[in-house]
């Protein structure tokens, strides 16, 4: 698949790394379609798409709406004629200790990570297949694979988004692939210490930190090579793997 022309829609796609996937995708010649919460400055990421030569198309949803869901897939679809690429890129940050989890903030976690995940991926599906091609990325992080203190509904979250991978890929393969990627240190939450982000580098093989950009050109490879599916992809800086 060229990423040229096509039509990429991205939850989340406004802001922090989600925009950078845009603004990276768009780049490479690619249509976007992203969703943005209130108060995000959508404007800005949407203008700087536009002026890469690219149409955009911003809409405000949580995504946790199904109708809302469907309505953007199904606005995409009449704008641009096709879609090509889903990111599920949308997760809030929260952590907490295991004891102090509220039901409400279970609701957030799981149904941003795997709820909206599966139902964005259900709605684009018949369109894709319709086509003959399209691929859906998911992204996980390494709290999939290793305990983070203060972080249980994060990590179940996103050990789910692993698992919806390999389903997407085993039932709407060969028509769709479905990959995902495990950033590491890549964009650190606003809130981190100076103490935090020097732990975070020394926890990788090459002691320093990516960037957002290290995880959106991983992303673009993963939608242009047409023999990759059901698989994660770390872009972690040898983290997961350092002693």
């Amino acid at each position: 698949m060229n990423i040229q022309d096509s039509v990429v829609m991205i939850t989340g796609g406004a802001i922090r790394v989600g925009r950078v996937h845009a603004l990276t995708l768009a780049g490479k010649g690619a249509n976007i379609s992203f969703t943005y919460l209130p108060g995000e400055p959508w404007q800005q990421t949407k203008a700087e798409i536009e002026a890469l030569g690219m149409q955009c198309l911003a809409t405000e949803l949580d995504i946790r709406d199904l109708a809302g869901v469907h309505a953007w897939v199904n606005a995409t679809h009449q704008t641009f004629g096709r879609i090509d690429v889903l990111i599920n890129n949308a997760s809030p940050w929260m952590g907490s200790p295991f004891l102090q989890w509220t039901e409400a903030d279970w609701e957030l976690s799981i149904g941003v990570n795997i709820k909206a995940a599966f139902f964005c991926a259900q709605a684009v599906a018949p369109i894709m297949l319709q086509q003959g091609r399209g691929v859906i990325v998911g992204i996980t992080d390494l709290s999939a694979y290793d305990v983070w203190a203060g972080h249980s509904v994060h990590a179940i979250g996103k050990a789910g988004v692993i698992q919806l991978t390999r389903y997407l890929a085993a039932e709407l393969g060969p028509a769709i692939r479905a990959v995902a990627i495990a950033p590491g240190p890549i964009m650190p939450p606003p809130d981190f210490t100076e103490e935090q982000l020097e732990a975070s580098r020394n926890h990788t093989l090459l002691k320093r930190n990516g960037t957002p950009e290290d995880a959106s050109r991983l992303v673009a490879f993963l939608i242009e090579n047409d023999f990759l599916t059901s698989h994660v992809y770390f872009v972690d800086g040898g983290e997961r793997f350092a002693p």
